[in-house]
């Protein structure tokens, strides 16, 4: 269960980064610029456990966060809601999107003008760290930017790091990041286990 709560924790962090970066115009714009992206992403825990996985987006509304085999959680989004699925303990948890920090990320008709600061910038690398200072229980998110030339915007999101309401650390990096590829829309679909139904 903790386990569960550190991931859910670092996930919903990534939303919370999307106001972040939307408040650069130039952010606005690779935001705008991406209508869909993949990577892989290593996760590492402030107990220093670390899982790794997969990552598709498809925007408006859609991101699923496979994680390695053997590891029975899984998020996704899928257009609607943001479910949060554990079937370790078949257990899954549903949120709307425009409810959650995450529909910054997924809605493009989402108000993007909050919670953010640069804390670096160069030719090199863009770095903003965002919180939001109604939920605190949220926690600080810093988010990674290269320059990156090809890229949406020439910003590709290299990772992000989250400290959340108790000063735990959990750091994600992504790597093999691609944009507007062809993602299947199967993606964002998913076995719900408290039935033998697809959704």
């Amino acid at each position: 269960m903790m386990r569960f709560k550190m991931i859910l924790t670092a996930l919903l962090g990534l939303a919370l980064a999307a106001p972040a970066a939307a408040t650069l115009p130039e952010l606005t714009r690779h935001l705008e610029a991406t209508k869909t992206m993949t990577a892989n992403f290593t996760q590492v825990a402030g107990n220093g456990a670390t899982t790794t996985g997969r990552v598709y987006l498809a925007r408006p509304g859609k991101i699923r966060f496979q994680y390695e085999k053997g590891i029975p959680l899984l998020v996704v989004a899928d257009g609607k809601s943001l479910n949060v699925i554990d079937y370790e303990v078949r257990q899954v948890q549903r949120f709307p999107i425009k409810s959650t920090p995450l529909s910054v990320l997924l809605d493009p008709r989402a108000d993007l003008a909050k919670f953010a600061r640069v804390k670096s910038s160069d030719d090199q690398a863009l770095i903003i760290e965002a919180r939001d200072r109604k939920h605190p229980e949220y926690g600080i998110i810093t988010l990674y930017f290269d320059r990156e030339r090809g890229a949406p915007a020439n910003l590709s999101l290299t990772g992000w790091n989250v400290i959340d309401a108790q000063g735990n650390t959990t750091r994600v990096a992504l790597t093999d990041v691609k944009f507007n590829v062809t993602v299947n829309d199967n993606a964002f679909r998913f076995r719900d286990p408290r039935t033998r139904k697809r959704r």
